[in-house]
């Protein structure tokens, strides 16, 4: 008995499934938090205004939670096997969120997650977040092209933008996390005095104006 001919292309591909069972495996990546230097809390004196920080824009290649690298040239890749726990523009907002708290100076922060009221809005643009090799060996480069702009009016009250870099003691994963926090360390010291510094201008401003 000849049997019909769906049944035949059924047994076929049943036959060829069986015979391809050497399929790629899935990545199954590990996930790293920015690592953070334990900051003291300072005892500065609270500012009256409030701030609301906000995750910066970033190219498509940067916002991601791929650990990016420069490994040559012009040439932007990522280290395979690796990702970060939040796309770069989330990880550098929670970051300086933290360094603003550490400081103790604006009792009222918030995030753009919550989208709460607030005096000044602190945002801009993630221009770097990745390892670039140097000379064969790498060192961290962030760039944030930050803005600080008054919430009423949306009127951009003072920009700067920060760069910092920041070698790598090797060349594995988890020592080019590591040099990522520091550099991120650094930077949001930076962005947490200018803000401080600029925020409390305007207000001033602000009072001798009226």
């Amino acid at each position: 008995m000849i049997a019909p001919p769906r049944l035949l292309g059924a047994a076929a591909l049943i036959g060829l499934l069986g015979a391809c069972s050497i399929l790629p495996e899935a990545e199954s990546p590990d996930f790293y938090l920015l690592p953070a230097t334990l900051q003291p809390v300072r005892s500065n004196a609270a500012v009256n205004w409030s701030l609301r920080v906000s995750a910066p824009t970033a190219s498509l290649a940067l916002d991601s939670n791929r650990i990016a690298v420069v490994p040559q040239g012009n040439q932007l890749s990522s280290y395979q096997g690796a990702r970060w726990s939040n796309r770069a523009p989330g990880l550098l907002r929670d970051r300086l969120l933290d360094a603003f708290t550490a400081s103790g100076s604006i009792p009222a922060l918030s995030s753009d997650e919550t989208s709460l009221q607030a005096d000044f809005d602190l945002t801009g643009e993630l221009r770097a977040f990745q390892s670039e090799y140097q000379n064969g060996k790498p060192v961290i480069h962030i760039r944030y092209d930050a803005r600080l702009v008054r919430t009423l009016g949306q009127r951009i009250i003072a920009s700067r933008s920060f760069e910092v870099s920041q070698p790598v003691d090797g060349k594995q994963v988890p020592e080019v996390v590591s040099a990522f926090g520091k550099a991120a360390d650094q930077l949001s010291a930076q962005v947490v005095e200018w803000t401080l510094q600029q925020g409390q201008l305007q207000k001033l401003n602000s009072t001798t104006a009226n």
